[in-house]
């Protein structure tokens, strides 16, 4: 446990006149205190009279002290004050009370967010989860979201004390670091929330990261995990949404896994199954033989609806050579791309072709 935590609380009691207060661990250490040049000393007979007196406060050396009892019933640390009248030991009692509040409320917010992660990550019986969940008052029926956010290029250590940053309730929302480029985000919403309120959250989340630390991320959302159980799939589906995005939307900084649409499925597909299926497409000619200007024209045929008037205008040709192409593209393939049909079998080809390529660089 961070000393930290008991300096935040010590501090306010300097305007208490006459007194010191602070901490001692359990070898009789001074880990914070109102008198800091009194830090790092020890005690250890104190430290001793401490552990021998259980929840009772003692005095020892003109102080009172009294312990602060952890999880495993044996005194962690112990709050001191000096002096050993009836008002010391008051004050003995009120610092003890704050300082041990705090203490509470620190564990149960790592406590809470090392539980997350264990749920994400796949580390915790699903039966487990309702009863540490029930240990930690937490609700298990609250609709969550969850965010993954990975760093490219350059990694910074600060991310996520700058995502913290951006999520004030701590023991709702939790900012959880995986590894060296990735940091997941589990968020608490309400059932109000959309698609598109989540989607802003995203933005915000790359705009801070860009401004603040000058990082480029990508960022990938899982679908509502309506119960705790169902976080882990939600954050597979992240992973998932950034991978299948880093495939068929390479200009995209932010993945839904919801708007993946076919691309999801194909990127589960087995490589050996996409490559009978361009076989069996491309009878005639691989898809292969396809020239750069020939992708290119179809690519915007179907941007532009199998519209052949919009698609000539956009690549400022006649009707008639954009006519010509088609004919062209289907004597090689077999597919005429003006019917709806095969332009469905052809743009799933371009994509598993796609998924292919991105296999053969890994």
């Amino acid at each position: 446990m961070s000393n930290s935590v008991f300096q935040s609380v010590i501090v306010q009691l300097r305007d208490i006149p006459d007194h010191t207060f602070g901490v001692i661990d359990t070898e009789g250490s001074v880990v914070s205190c109102t008198d800091a040049s009194l830090l790092g000393e020890r005690w250890s007979d104190a430290a001793l009279k401490v552990g021998n007196a259980g929840d009772n406060m003692v005095t020892f050396g003109q102080k009172c002290f009294k312990a602060i009892v952890g999880n495993s019933n044996f005194f962690e640390y112990a709050v001191f004050c000096t002096g050993d009248d009836e008002i010391s030991r008051s004050f003995c009692s009120m610092a003890y009370i704050a300082l041990s509040d705090a203490k509470g409320f620190y564990e149960e917010k790592h406590d809470r967010g090392t539980f997350v992660k264990n749920i994400i990550m796949d580390n915790i019986l699903p039966g487990d989860i309702y009863i540490r969940a029930k240990e930690l008052h937490f609700a298990t029926d609250a609709p969550r979201a969850v965010f993954l956010i990975r760093q490219v290029g350059h990694n910074d250590v600060a991310t996520v004390d700058v995502l913290s940053g951006l999520f004030p309730d701590k023991l709702q929302d939790f900012v959880l670091s995986v590894n060296e480029t990735d940091v997941a985000i589990v968020k608490q919403i309400t059932a109000s929330t959309t698609s598109e309120d989540l989607e802003k959250i995203a933005v915000n989340l790359e705009d801070t990261l860009r401004n603040e630390l000058r990082i480029k991320t990508v960022i990938g959302i899982g679908t509502v995990a309506e119960h705790l159980r169902e976080l882990a799939d939600s954050y597979k589906e992240a992973q998932t949404a950034i991978e299948v995005g880093k495939v068929f939307d390479t200009e995209k900084s932010i993945m839904h896994y919801e708007n993946l649409g076919i691309g999801r499925l194909i990127y589960q597909l087995p490589t050996t199954l996409c490559e009978i299926f361009l076989c069996e497409v491309f009878k005639k000619n691989s898809i292969d033989s396809l020239d750069q200007e020939t992708l290119f024209t179809i690519n915007k045929f179907f941007e532009n609806n199998l519209n052949v008037s919009e698609t000539s205008r956009k690549l400022f040709v006649h009707r008639n050579t954009l006519v010509y192409r088609l004919e062209k593209i289907k004597k090689l393939t077999g597919l005429d791309l003006r019917q709806f049909d095969h332009a469905i079998v052809f743009k799933v080809a371009l994509m598993v072709r796609k998924y292919l390529s991105s296999r053969e660089t890994r």
